[in-house]
């Protein structure tokens, strides 16, 4: 059960919203789609090489929990608020891993308990957790976002 608003309970874990990610590539961060927005895949800055290897899997789970921290700086860009969330529909989440690693799901909940922690049930998601051998900017994570859009107060 989220406790407060989203920011409010980001601030309560010491966290905040990052900057904008430059794109690193010909695409948008972000698209709507009627009531659903389409959040391109975002990596962690910091977060770099193989969990199994370089990284532990709590330091993957940290890196998939900064990831939801972009997505989320994503989210507010494009809707002004974190407050129109109205569900979390669907993650998908990419690890850097070793050849024989099996933990992909254990890595990407560093994202789904943030998410579940700010937004209480209108967090709980969909989600796929793959294990890949390389990503983009040697990213040891990455993961993208579905996100349902609540009408605005004034009814919009």
């Amino acid at each position: 059960m989220s406790p407060t608003r989203p920011e409010t309970a980001l601030a309560e874990l010491g966290l905040s919203l990052p900057g904008l990610r430059p794109r690193a590539g010909n695409y948008v961060g972000s698209v709507r789609a009627g009531d659903l927005l389409f959040l391109s895949g975002q990596g962690a800055d910091g977060w770099t090489g193989r969990v199994g290897a370089e990284l532990s899997v709590a330091q993957g789970r940290e890196a998939a929990r900064d990831c939801a921290l972009n997505l989320l700086a994503q989210t507010r860009d494009a809707l002004g608020s974190l407050d129109r969330v109205g569900q979390i529909v669907k993650l998908l989440g990419f690890v850097a891993c070793t050849e024989d690693f099996r933990d992909a799901p254990k890595v990407i909940d560093g994202a789904s308990d943030l998410l579940a922690h700010l937004f209480g049930g209108r967090g709980q998601h969909a989600r796929s957790a793959i294990g890949v051998q390389a990503l983009p900017l040697g990213f040891a994570v990455e993961v993208e976002m579905v996100v349902a859009v609540a009408p605005r107060e004034d009814g919009a």
